[in-house]
């Protein structure tokens, strides 16, 4: 029999509502609203434009219901960012956007105060200055914090806003830098030590859990009937390593759209010293399992980098964006994407040629040039990324599952196939909504275990298969000599 739920998808620039129906073999989506997600910059600041995103959810709702009868609704976002509630369930201000930089230098506060090798014991979280916690640092005086009753994770604050159930679906809870990696509970004890409140924070739930019925409110507003809201990951990394279409295990995947994530999963964390140098996370996906992955700054770069040329007259669609890098001849040159001048939106092309220039490396002229040198960063730093993975594993990935928009871009697959010496499994590009929609129906009992779940995943769609071409071994030895674990580098 037909089972039809709705995925809600909020991602760093836009947003979809996709109703997925599963009809016993596979799952096939359907995208019925898609919308743009811009931030707000208000007096020197960006924030998140949570009434149009709201809008825009319930344009979505009532979309997809004219067409489909759904039975679930699921809602998965970016993570760290949060909004603060007061007594009577009201929104103090539009949530801070993590590019915002407000917590810039924080974890070097707190390591004045905690070592960061003992932070990162106790809470498995690669430690970047975006996390929630840090956030929450440089908030501590804030009168808004000071009025706050609740604080809740942005696919918790928007399931709220839906059913006025307050709870925290333990995944987005895992990218705060506040959960304990020994419980998986809020780590109190660390938040009292640093003098933050502990009564904001709300219950931890699971995905696959329910959130509660859309309310009498929004029923009358939509004219919708009292529709469950399913936790599912809440994450949206999460929701993506869930569907990534793996026939073996272990396996890795690298989740790549505005982020990347790489990572594989596990039952337990790593809370290694050479994990915490490595700046790799421990957070936690479905059923409690254990991600063990990387950050890393994504297509971010590559969109960033387009949106300046179109304020310089120069639309390149994202076709001409990889045929233009591909086809460029100028000497080979590599940035670091982490670093932290490539963060902030703005001129990303003049920010590569700095970095290049003050790294003592060519200096790309051409805008193809500029692109191949953002492109062969990233594979060069998912191969990074891979060697720290097995490294602290002790496993051999054999295979890489690249889901998400990166799926479409043959010229950074062929590269991730390439520098990481592995085959590279492209797909599914909407990952996340698969995951997002199979968590659905697990809870639904339409779907009965996650590993049916990946075989419906795999059946859905036709993924290719990109074979690694020779292995660059310049390019690698000199991208480890001036971005290896010992090199200190400064660019302003």
């Amino acid at each position: 029999m037909k089972r039809s739920v709705l995925a809600l998808d909020f991602g760093a620039s836009s947003g979809r509502a996709i109703l997925a129906t599963y009809d016993g073999t596979a799952i096939h989506l359907q995208e019925v609203h898609r919308f743009v997600n811009e931030p707000l910059l208000e007096n020197g600041h960006l924030f998140w434009n949570v009434p149009e995103l709201m809008n825009q959810l319930e344009i979505g709702l009532q979309k997809a219901f004219l067409l489909d009868s759904y039975e679930s609704i699921g809602i998965d976002t970016w993570g760290v960012d949060y909004g603060l509630l007061d007594k009577r369930g009201v929104l103090l201000e539009n949530p801070r956007h993590y590019r915002d930089g407000r917590s810039a230098g924080y974890p070097e506060k707190l390591g004045k105060v905690l070592p960061l090798s003992e932070l990162y014991r106790r809470t498995g979280t690669q430690i970047m200055d975006i996390n929630t916690l840090f956030q929450l640092m440089q908030q501590k005086d804030a009168k808004e914090l000071k009025a706050c009753d609740k604080l809740l994770l942005m696919p918790d604050l928007f399931a709220y806003f839906l059913t006025g159930s307050i709870s925290a679906e333990r995944s987005i809870a895992s990218t705060t830098q506040m959960l304990s990696a020994q419980t998986g509970n809020w780590n109190t004890e660390l938040l009292e030590q640093l003098g933050l409140p502990t009564a904001l924070l709300p219950p931890l739930t699971e995905s696959g859990s329910a959130k509660g019925a859309l309310s009498e409110a929004v029923q009358q507003r939509l004219t919708l009937p009292p529709i469950p809201v399913t936790a599912v990951c809440g994450h949206d990394t999460q929701c993506a390593a869930f569907a990534a279409p793996a026939k073996t295990k272990p396996f890795v995947f690298l989740s790549c759209g505005t982020w990347s994530l790489f990572g594989t999963i596990r039952d337990t964390p790593i809370l290694t010293e050479q994990a915490a140098a490595m700046g790799l996370s421990n957070e936690i996906g479905y059923d409690q399992k254990v991600t063990f992955l990387k950050n890393i700054i994504g297509l971010w770069l590559i969109q960033e980098a387009r949106r300046e040329y179109i304020r310089q007259d120069k639309p390149f669609s994202f076709a001409e964006i990889e045929r233009m890098a591909a086809e460029s001849r100028e000497p080979a040159c590599y940035i670091d994407p982490d670093h932290a001048m490539f963060t902030p939106p703005g001129n990303i092309p003049e920010r590569v040629q700095q970095f290049c220039q003050a790294t003592g490396q060519p200096v790309p002229q051409s805008p193809g040039a500029v692109f191949r040198c953002i492109y062969e960063s990233l594979a060069l730093k998912y191969r990074s990324a891979l060697d720290d993975l097995e490294t602290c594993t002790g496993e051999t990935y054999p295979v890489i599952h690249l889901v998400g928009g990166g799926a479409r871009d043959h010229l950074l697959c062929q590269l991730t196939a390439t520098y990481c010496q592995r085959p590279v499994v492209a797909g599914p590009v909407e990952a996340t909504v698969y995951g997002n929609a199979a968590i659905q129906l697990l809870s639904l009992g339409a779907i009965a275990s996650p590993e049916e779940a990946r075989r419906c995943i795999a059946a859905s769609e036709t993924l290719p298969i990109y074979t690694p071409g020779t292995f660059p071994v310049r390019a690698y030895q000199k991208y480890q000599k001036l971005f290896g674990k010992s090199r200190i580098y400064e660019v302003r």
